[in-house]
């Protein structure tokens, strides 16, 4: 279970350093295997999902009907987009250049313990989405019972 937010330096070279925190959990629950991928859902963020969870929404995703248009772009932006990263030495994971440009992900970044997945957010696009907030109409039926 991941959880918590955490501000990220890349480096010049496009590595991010997986926080001390999280290094033994990475290492002990995904045998240091992690995929990098585009979130679906917003701009300016990534997903990092450890290989064994990443199997199980890879192939989730594969099966929907590659005839339907939405179905399609979620392979792409998910399955078609993914890139295997380990940890090195010093817990520091390569992010593909392309992610990073796509994503506005330049050297400061957050990184999201969001369950069984990380998010990571370009700076800007993290201020926009805990800038939003939810008023009575956006509330959905499911999450009336919530004791926040």
């Amino acid at each position: 279970m991941f959880q918590g937010e955490t501000a990220i330096t890349i480096d010049d070279k496009g590595r991010l350093a997986i926080p001390t925190s999280y290094r033994d959990l990475v290492a002990r629950e995904c045998g240091n295997r992690l995929v990098l991928t585009y979130s679906p859902f917003d701009a300016g963020c990534l997903y990092l999902y450890p290989h064994a969870v990443w199997e199980r929404v890879r192939d989730q995703v594969n099966a929907l009907p590659r005839i339907k248009s939405d179905s399609r772009l979620l392979q792409r932006k998910l399955v078609g987009a993914a890139a295997f990263v380990e940890p090195d030495g010093s817990g520091r994971i390569s992010l593909p250049a392309s992610q990073r440009s796509a994503t506005g992900i330049d050297r400061k970044a957050v990184l999201l313990g969001v369950g069984d997945k990380f998010e990571l957010w370009s700076e800007q696009a993290h201020h926009e989405q805990v800038r939003l907030t939810f008023g009575d109409a956006e509330l959905g039926e499911h999450l009336l019972d919530l004791t926040l």
